[in-house]
């Protein structure tokens, strides 16, 4: 990819925003003047990114994804088509809750499927998978694969992005990497999440 930042002429980028070189702006995006976007990220078509956003590097967000205030994205994480984040528990139309917005973080090289859902004030841990149409409402462990209503771990991932064995203790057989217990979790041989 070119160092070169790409805007397509039909996105917004307000004033203020500050973006990182070598990423790509695609089609009817909005970017608002306090977001913070990396080096070598995508944004595709119709993503929004909202004030106090922070975006890591190497971040890729495919179409319909919209960003709100509140959400950190780490390195190399990975938002699927029409995935969602949301900002604040029991949303009214009427009643202002500005002040009652909650963090989520994305932590490192983190993958959400195509239509989840990941609710307020949570944490995905490092190289976590969220499986499509899955329904977030609590942390996620370094490296565990969710799914479901509401999302339940239903195994661990590889950094590669391949499922483990389900202990997830072990090899990747496509990567090599092996991996063992830790406390409720698991981490790489000779390395520890976080």
């Amino acid at each position: 990819m070119s160092d070169t930042l790409f805007i397509h002429e039909s996105a917004y980028v307000d004033e203020g925003a500050q973006i990182g070189r070598g990423t790509r702006i695609w089609h009817f995006c909005h970017v608002m003047g306090g977001a913070v976007i990396g080096e070598r990220c995508s944004l595709g078509q119709n993503v929004v990114v909202m004030n106090g956003v922070q975006i890591g590097n190497n971040v890729k967000i495919q179409n319909n994804v919209s960003v709100y205030e509140g959400v950190v994205l780490d390195d190399d994480v990975f938002c699927g088509p029409s995935m969602v984040f949301t900002n604040v528990v029991n949303p009214r139309s009427h009643v202002s809750r500005k002040h009652e917005y909650r963090t989520t973080r994305v932590r490192r090289g983190a993958s959400i499927g195509a239509n989840a859902t990941i609710v307020c004030g949570v944490t995905l841990g490092e190289y976590a998978f969220i499986g499509a149409g899955a329904v977030v409402t609590r942390d996620v462990p370094a490296y565990a694969l969710i799914a479901g209503v509401p999302g339940r771990r239903i195994g661990w991932m590889c950094q590669c992005g391949e499922r483990l064995p389900d202990s997830g203790a072990g090899t990747c057989a496509a990567c090599g990497t092996t991996y063992e217990r830790h406390g409720d979790g698991i981490r790489p041989v000779g390395g520890a999440s976080t």
